[in-house]
């Protein structure tokens, strides 16, 4: 009895936004990328998700639709913002495995090669761990600070640089896809427990356009990586809470005792003035926290889309 094999299917999902200059170079390097896995007798499934450019970006995917058919368009209303492009392509997911590659060709495409090699080989989870990376000093300061906070606060052995291109198997899909709305999709798949297979490379320096990863983006990245997987905020504020309950209480039992003892009350307008404004900006900074993970509650329950689709040019 003759067995036929079918073939298996990579899907490359790609969030667009402010790209049109590096598009027709990363078109360029998928083609190729598309010819060596064929060589694997795997096909290439590509998925462009536009996230509200404000530039010509769409019409760059129109001319990359135009020469490869079988490549996935989708044009969001807005600009939902990057990971949320990201969950959006995993709906027009059907391969056997996927991953998210970036549009400006920071992190080199040819690396999915090697990637699809590790996955044939039986590996589910494979990532491309940042060695190095060409960024200005500010841009790399910010990264390693965030880096070791998440190594710190919420998963210990996360890769020291980071890492954003990830090869994961069809079995990780459903989890991806449930995965909240205001999530680090890197640090959720890394959290799933799958061993990963992890590559070293160097993060190239960006050659097309500018880059629209802001700082306050990168700070509200930030945010949402520590609050969305750790308690640990919630846990420091409730010791500092009960620290300053007891320091209140001894002093005030100083106070009382002072009287008593000393006949007299015990001076310090001055002081007493610049702790009640500490303790109250303490607070409000407590309430912000408690107020962060409540509106991550909020957004989740509150039925608002996590994207919405204004285009979708399929097969």
């Amino acid at each position: 009895m003759q067995v036929i094999e079918i073939m298996k299917t990579l899907s490359i999902i790609v969030p667009v936004y402010y790209n049109e200059g590096s598009l027709p170079f990363l078109f360029e390097a998928l083609q190729t990328l598309e010819r060596n896995l064929l060589k694997r007798e795997v096909a290439l499934e590509l998925i462009f998700v536009d996230d509200g450019s404000g530039d010509d970006s769409f019409v760059e995917l129109l001319k990359i639709k135009h020469a490869r058919p079988a490549t996935k368009l989708i044009k969001l209303s807005r600009n939902f913002g990057n990971i949320r492009a990201e969950k959006t392509g995993y709906r027009y997911v059907t391969g056997d495995c996927f991953c998210a590659l970036s549009a400006d060709l920071q992190d080199p495409p040819e690396l999915i090669e090697t990637m699809v090699d590790y996955w044939l080989a039986g590996n589910k989870f494979v990532i491309c761990t940042r060695e190095a990376r060409v960024d200005p000093p500010l841009t790399t300061l910010f990264a390693n600070l965030f880096y070791k906070l998440v190594r710190s606060l919420v998963i210990k052995d996360y890769p020291k640089g980071g890492f954003d291109l990830a090869l994961m198997d069809k079995t990780m899909l459903p989890y991806m896809l449930a995965s909240g709305k205001n999530i680090n999709t890197a640090l959720f798949a890394y959290s799933l427990g799958f061993e990963p297979v992890k590559i070293s490379y160097k993060r190239q320096k960006r050659k097309h356009g500018k880059s629209r990863w802001t700082f306050a983006k990168k700070f509200n990245y930030f945010i949402d990586s520590i609050l969305g997987f750790s308690v640990i905020p919630l846990h420091f504020i409730s010791w500092v809470g009960i620290f300053l309950a007891v320091v209140s209480f001894l002093y005030g039992l100083y106070v009382v005792l002072h009287v008593l003892i000393q006949g007299r009350e015990v001076p310090g307008f001055a002081s007493l003035f610049a702790l009640t404004a500490f303790l109250s900006g303490l607070t409000l900074t407590m309430l912000g926290i408690i107020g962060q993970y409540i509106w991550r509650i909020f957004d989740e329950v509150n039925g608002a889309p996590e994207s919405v689709v204004e285009i979708e040019l399929l097969d």
